[in-house]
């Protein structure tokens, strides 16, 4: 407990810090500015369409607030719940429109004056569908997109003497390559079996369903394809494929560098990353293909929302400027060149750059790989409970891996929790 001198002192500079933070967002007298928020590199990619904007409106300046990406999304619920300091313009990650569309805070773009309903045809179409919440509401619009590939090392594959037609055939055949792999190179199948997991449960969705709800919430989690990818994690961490690192940790990273992480199930931005941060040294030893099995999965994905408590007088240009960032095909294209952010725009599809071949790996034209997986990729609904959801399931899914739990038992116990947390 604060003693009351504390509490005082606490709030008083809460408040001098909320009053220099208007003051400092305040525009000057006579003078119009969006503020839009972001996280990188979308504040880039704002950044750079600032010239672009300001020849069609010259009187209206832009002002991009950044933060770590877990940071501004934080900012952005607790914006939305209090509604105090509302940027004009939100990006957001697709993981978290689900979230934001449940709660009634983001304007719905498909009605007057927005009509975002009238430009659909021109966005992929699993990506219109992401910022489409159950009621049909389109709260947010998709900007860039990540189609799911498989990364792999193609010199390990060839000290392995595995085909890359071996390693994507099948799931089960994707798992004996990796204990060929395994066997003759030493090197890992992949970071963590729960990844094989993540990719399988979004195999064989039916149209209105979610990853772990149906349409009326009913819960899937029993369902044929949890089973399966269920059966397939284990199978990897019995064999010893995966080397039990997250992404994003240390240990993933040092895995690319050393050659010791056969392969990688993402989302085609990945191979940017490895190229300009995570492992550059590794040029011209990576390939990219399609995921197993002819599995089509999407892997992230940024889009544009505005608040429905943003000021009224700001909204008008807030969507001019939302089209200009996602429906213009030279500031897609751009985006795409500069930070490998994936256009949602089909009208950059023709363009050239998607037949150039990537040094990275190795010269492969990969760009029209992944073209082709976003022509297949299937919205998946979202619902309010999804990232519950997801905790349970991976919990479960240790407890199986680490503990020798039963996988009908597991998922029975995920179905039980899940049902109670639904009818909330």
């Amino acid at each position: 407990m604060f003693e009351p001198g504390q509490v005082g002192r606490r709030v008083s500079r809460a408040l001098a810090l909320a009053f220099s933070a208007l003051l400092s967002a305040a525009p000057a007298f006579g003078q119009t500015v969006l503020t839009v928020a972001a996280f990188p590199a979308v504040d880039e990619i704002v950044r750079a369409a600032i010239p672009a904007w300001k020849k069609l409106h010259p009187g209206v300046d832009i002002k991009v607030v950044s933060r770590q990406f877990t940071d501004h999304h934080t900012a952005m619920t607790t914006a939305l719940s209090t509604s105090f300091y509302l940027p004009d313009v939100m990006a957001l990650e697709v993981g978290y429109v689900g979230r934001f569309a449940q709660g009634g805070g983001l304007e719905d773009l498909s009605k007057p004056p927005y009509e975002i309903g009238r430009d659909a045809a021109r966005f992929a179409p699993y990506a219109y569908l992401q910022g489409a919440g159950r009621n049909g509401a389109v709260v947010a619009a998709p900007t860039d997109i990540g189609p799911g590939t498989l990364l792999y090392r193609k010199d390990v594959l060839d000290r392995a003497g595995v085909t890359e037609a071996e390693l994507t055939a099948s799931w089960e055949s994707y798992v004996a390559s990796g204990t060929r792999i395994k066997a003759r190179t030493g090197a890992y199948l992949l970071p963590h079996a729960r990844d094989i997991k993540d990719l399988l449960i979004r195999v064989g969705i039916q149209p209105g369903e979610g990853l772990y709800f149906g349409a009326d919430s009913q819960v899937l989690v029993t369902s044929p394809r949890f089973v399966r990818a269920f059966e397939l994690a284990r199978q990897v961490r019995q064999n010893k494929l995966d080397a039990r690192v997250s992404a994003w940790s240390n240990e993933w990273s040092e895995g690319f560098k050393r050659g010791t992480l056969a392969t990688q199930l993402t989302g085609a931005w990945l191979a940017g990353h490895l190229g300009n941060w995570l492992a550059p040294a590794t040029k011209g030893q990576w390939r990219a293909a399609q995921l197993p099995e002819g599995a089509w999965a999407g892997y992230g994905g940024t889009f544009l929302a505005i608040a429905r408590g943003a000021p009224p007088a700001s909204k008008r240009l807030a969507w001019e400027f939302i089209r200009l960032l996602t429906l213009d095909p030279g500031r897609q294209l751009a985006a795409f060149k500069a930070h490998d952010a994936f256009p949602a725009l089909l009208a950059t599809y023709d363009d050239p750059f998607f037949d150039q071949p990537i040094e990275f790996l190795g010269g492969q034209p990969a760009r029209q790989v992944w073209r082709e997986a976003t022509r297949h990729i299937r919205a998946v609904a979202v619902h309010k409970q999804d990232s519950f959801a997801g905790e349970v399931i991976d919990t479960e899914l240790d407890k199986v891996l680490d503990q020798g739990k039963d996988i009908r038992t597991a998922l029975a116990d995920a179905h039980r929790l899940l049902e109670k947390r639904a009818r909330r």
